[in-house]
């Protein structure tokens, strides 16, 4: 279990879980017309994506720069999706 942490595996795990959730949001988006347009699917997945992209970086080790660029793009990220919120 520890290799699993250390290598990043866990990170890895938890963005293709965020991805198919993304994937099947939008698959049902598409068939039934309801749930959430394909921009709040983004908005909500991008923010988690970085955030781990972020973790897995930390966890295997990166250097600062790369850890901070992806909280950077989870910031952008999240004020996208508070734009989007909030042009409602």
């Amino acid at each position: 279990m520890d290799d699993f942490f250390a290598s990043g595996r866990v990170a890895d795990l938890v963005l293709l879980v965020l991805l198919l959730e993304a994937a099947l949001l939008l698959a049902w988006h598409r068939r039934t017309g309801r749930g959430l347009a394909p921009a709040a699917i983004l908005g909500l997945a991008l923010p988690g994506v970085a955030l781990v992209l972020a973790l897995r970086a930390a966890l295997v080790g990166a250097g600062w720069p790369w850890v901070a660029a992806a909280l950077s793009a989870a910031f952008a990220a999240h004020l996208f999706d508070l734009r989007l919120r909030l042009r409602r």
